[in-house]
């Protein structure tokens, strides 16, 4: 005999399946499996997490930009990768979950972020290279996710996106006055793209056969494409974008089959990718070195914050 719990739940599931088909978006009160609430928790927080710890390499750049001008955009581009983490933490928060918590996750090493920003930026050109390609990727791949089908990540995206695009552009603009400069700047501007150009297309993830996680987001609807067609998208832009800049992309197997109708690709260095995810990247243990620090030394200000905000509760409680 079915139980009325049973019942509930299993109405629950119609009820939810019956929006994911109908494309309708599923909102913080509605009903949903735990199975997808954890999944949105840990890809919504490794989202946020990675647009706070994408603030340290070209943060690092601020001071030693070439002109004001340089500065003050690198300055106004770090800004906002810090407004999207905050914006991607209030829709995990939607879930259930903290955002002590996550950030406890973060600095204990519990929780990933993406590894492309375990590498090092040693020259000026990198703020191009990450500004074309890594920006870029991620433009590629979260530009579906305005369409996701849980409703506070999705109206998040949307302005995520408008602003990554000028991200993209700004190193796409830099990578260019690089390449009309002297023959040193030509030079390291090559050299960035030869550095960051793997790392990049390995953001969208694991080949679809090694990724644990793809095939049930997407019956969900929290992603649209698999990992590999978006790669697949993302070089196939990349071409016309490398002639036009005048760099080459470092990538002797790179050609068009027209039989196929894709962009055919070497094969990336999964065993880098997969050593820098498990914490052995050139830059890991300073880049959550740097976070867990800058949250011990902020710690007076969060505790004057909640003071302060206690003590503006404390009328408006006495008045009720």
């Amino acid at each position: 005999m079915t139980s009325p719990a049973d019942a509930h739940d299993a109405d629950a599931q119609r009820a939810f399946d019956d929006l994911i088909a109908n494309e309708r978006r599923i909102e913080p009160r509605d009903w949903m499996p735990e199975a997808y609430r954890k999944t949105l928790i840990r890809q919504i927080s490794q989202h946020a997490h990675s647009e706070i710890i994408g603030m340290q390499p070209e943060g690092n750049w601020i001071t030693r930009a070439p002109s004001l001008k340089r500065k003050a955009i690198l300055i106004a581009k770090v800004q906002d990768e810090a407004g999207h983490g905050l914006y991607l933490y209030s829709a995990a928060q939607t879930l259930g979950i903290t955002r002590d918590e996550m950030t406890d996750q973060l600095i204990d090493g519990r929780a990933r972020y993406s590894s492309i920003f375990n590498y090092p930026t040693p020259t000026w050109a990198d703020m191009g290279a990450i500004g074309w390609l890594v920006d870029g990727a991620a433009i590629c791949n979260q530009v579906p996710l305005c369409r996701a089908s849980y409703g506070p990540y999705a109206r998040a995206m949307v302005r995520i996106c408008k602003e990554e695009s000028f991200h993209q552009r700004q190193g796409f603009e830099i990578l260019l006055a690089l390449m009309q400069g002297s023959p040193e700047q030509r030079v390291m501007a090559q050299d960035a793209v030869d550095r960051w150009y793997w790392p990049s297309l390995a953001m969208f993830g694991p080949p679809d056969d090694q990724s644990p996680n793809s095939a049930q987001s997407m019956a969900w609807k929290i992603k649209r494409f698999s990992n590999d067609e978006l790669r697949r998208r993302f070089v196939g832009m990349l071409v016309p974008q490398a002639e036009a800049l005048g760099v080459t992309l470092p990538d002797p197997d790179l050609r068009y089959d027209a039989d196929q109708g894709v962009t055919a690709m070497g094969e990336i260095d999964w065993d880098d990718f997969f050593a820098v995810l498990r914490g052995d990247g050139p830059c890991n243990a300073e880049r959550i070195q740097r976070r867990r620090t800058a949250h011990e030394e902020g710690a007076w200000v969060r505790e004057a914050a909640a003071a302060y905000a206690a003590k503006q509760a404390a009328p408006r409680t006495e008045a009720a």
